[in-house]
């Protein structure tokens, strides 16, 4: 299996279709690359469509360290660097925004071209003057409370994280192959990264990154409301929004023609 070695020893697994300009896939918390399943053939006619497994995940390591969006930045500039990609487009859904925006902030764009982020709020707290946060982990203790869920019973937690994900139902081997993907995340990397994404407020950041990018906004979304995701565009110099009306947290399933022809448009752009 095709794996790159991140500056800290762990093995970062990746796949890669197609030619052309790369195209960096980030899954999100719990998840891995597979669950992109739907669009890379469609993508891979445009891109050389390239999926990772962020470290805890799918087929990477699985260290007992490592699990802050810093360093899973850092991970993805590892990544770029050992396959010398170069006018790289990044796309981040739900967890794998902040990665970018974390890259952007430490590396600057190098090797990058564009970014494409996939519904995910620049806040998850709650404040008085934030209310576009998670649904539930939006304190101190509703991820006490999340995590518990994760250690005593990771597969009730899966099937019902999985459910709330999505706008529709999909076949069942569609379900059982992405809930084994989600079990192969350990409960200890998915509380730890869970511990410091959802404490991050992005913000002040977003205003001063200039890359030209887009949001597509789920309207659907039982997580993260869709104001959240539509703050980021706003306040991001050069980004775009595209609302996805039919959609909830996974937009490539739940409307994957759409987001595969947003995604090539894009592109093209």
């Amino acid at each position: 299996m095709p794996h790159i070695t991140a500056s800290d020893g762990t093995r970062i697994y990746y796949d890669e279709q197609g030619h052309g300009r790369p195209l960096v896939l980030i899954h999100g918390w719990t998840f891995s690359g597979r669950f992109f399943h739907r669009n890379i053939e469609a993508l891979s006619e445009h891109a050389r469509v390239i999926t990772m497994d962020l470290r805890g995940h799918g087929r990477s390591d699985k260290p007992k360290h490592g699990y802050r969006i810093a360093r899973l930045a850092a991970d993805l500039r590892d990544l770029i660097g050992a396959l010398n990609l170069q006018d790289t487009t990044v796309l981040g859904w739900s967890i794998g925004c902040p990665i970018i925006w974390s890259y952007l902030e430490l590396f600057g764009q190098d090797r990058l071209r564009s970014a494409i982020f996939v519904q995910q709020t620049p806040k998850q707290y709650y404040s008085p003057t934030w209310k576009l946060g998670h649904a539930t982990c939006y304190d101190q203790a509703g991820l006490a409370y999340l995590q518990q869920q994760v250690f005593l019973d990771s597969k009730n937690f899966d099937q019902t994280n999985l459910a709330d994900c999505l706008s529709h139902a999909i076949p069942q081997d569609e379900k059982a192959f992405l809930l084994r993907e989600m079990a192969a995340s350990p409960d200890y990397a998915r509380a730890a990264m869970m511990a410091d994404h959802t404490t991050q407020d992005w913000r002040d950041v977003l205003p001063h990154l200039s890359l030209r990018s887009l949001m597509m906004v789920a309207e659907k979304d039982k997580i993260l409301p869709a104001g959240g995701p539509a703050w980021v565009a706003d306040h991001m110099p050069n980004c775009e929004a595209v609302f996805f009306k039919d959609s909830a947290h996974m937009v490539f399933i739940d409307e994957t023609e759409k987001f595969d022809r947003t995604v090539i448009e894009f592109l093209k752009g």
